[in-house]
């Protein structure tokens, strides 16, 4: 049936991005979880006058996402992308906690 193979595959494509809908809604949980805690960490440290940044913690971090990237076959230079760019978000909910 010439009309068979392509509703087949349609079918494939959806379950396809059904998984990668459920994935991304997790991603999301995920990140505003992380996010509830940073926040926490932000109050606590503008609390007990501590800076927003903390390069080394920052520094280590970098590192071990771009080795857990690389371990799970994902391109390390994207693991650091990610990571930085939360870094990034955290430092400035950490800054709007001081009041910066």
């Amino acid at each position: 049936m010439p009309g068979t193979a392509g509703a087949e595959e349609d079918l494939v494509l959806a379950g396809y991005r059904r998984s990668i809908d459920n994935i991304d809604a997790a991603l999301v949980h995920i990140l505003a979880e992380r996010f509830r805690i940073t926040q926490a960490v932000g109050q606590y440290k503008a609390k007990a006058d501590l800076p927003p940044a903390d390069p080394g913690r920052e520094e280590k971090q970098i590192a071990r996402l771009r080795n857990l990237a690389g371990e799970a076959n994902l391109d390390p230079e994207f693991g650091e992308k990610f990571i930085r760019f939360i870094i990034e978000e955290v430092i400035r909910h950490h800054q709007n906690a001081r009041g910066q």
